[in-house]
């Protein structure tokens, strides 16, 4: 079973994981009978702890680096760069599956600054006062209210349910590259404007957002039930970061739609 988010789609295809349930005995074994003089440590397995700690330590890059450039008033023309500057490291972070925490420290600081930017652009418009502190307890409340969900087993991560769920998201692509496509043409097709239409498209785009947390939760029990490194915690972390900047992103957008009507 995969994730819808890209970012953890090989989360159970380690070196030396056994694929199925937790490391055999033999596997362990074999690693205790290892000498001890001369060889390399092996890293040691993946942990709940090491995924919330990277995690934290992220989210809390990200969030600082937002909070400086909305204090600086960043502009238009540093937000830019800053979105592609977080695009490319999300890509070179996903094709070569790496854990490097330098790499995915930048993508954080760099969608952070560029949030961060954003949020400030709407904050300096007396109508949206306030609007970015709302998206931020709102995003940080959907990640915790998904993961009780998740816990509790209310919704359980099926393969129909993860089927529907990345059926979803991809109908959501097809309609934001249709309306990109279209806006270039001059044709308005009211499905991101602030109409009434957009803010039901925005309300199905958060519970998507939300949902596809289930989708990546599992896939970090299965990563620590595997024998996952310990360094793919900063992959993990990674992922939910790219899930909570999407979140955010659309719940920006449906506060100020909500505030223009």
């Amino acid at each position: 079973m995969q994730s819808s988010n890209p970012a953890f789609r090989s989360l159970n295809q380690q070196p030396g994981a056994a694929q199925q349930g937790a490391p055999s005995a033999a596997y362990l074994q074999q690693m205790y009978a290892q000498p001890s003089t001369g060889a390399p440590a092996r890293e040691r397995f993946l942990t709940l702890d090491d995924v919330v700690a990277k995690t934290a330590t992220v989210l809390g890059v990200g969030i600082v680096s937002a909070v400086v450039a909305m204090s600086i008033n960043l502009t238009w023309g540093l937000i830019a760069p800053a979105m592609i500057v977080g695009l490319v490291l999300a890509l070179v972070i996903i094709f070569k599956q790496s854990t490097n925490p330098a790499l995915i420290l930048g993508y954080s600081v760099a969608e952070g600054l560029a949030l961060g930017g954003i949020t400030g652009v709407f904050e300096s418009i007396p109508q949206y006062a306030g609007v970015g502190l709302q998206a931020l307890v709102g995003t940080l409340g959907v990640f915790a209210g998904m993961l009780i969900v998740y816990k509790t087993g209310a919704i359980r991560v099926t393969p129909k349910f993860t089927k529907m769920l990345i059926g979803a998201m991809i109908g959501v692509v097809v309609l934001v590259v249709f309306n990109l496509i279209a806006s270039l043409f001059g044709v308005n097709t009211h499905l991101r404007d602030g109409s009434t239409m957009s803010i039901i498209i925005s309300l199905v785009i958060i519970v998507i957002a939300a949902l596809s947390f289930l989708l990546d939760f599992d896939q970090i029990d299965k990563a620590i039930k595997v024998g996952a490194p310990a360094s793919y915690a900063w992959y993990a972390a990674f992922g939910l970061m790219v899930t909570m900047v999407w979140l955010y992103l659309e719940i920006l957008r449906l506060l100020a739609n909500l505030r223009d009507n």
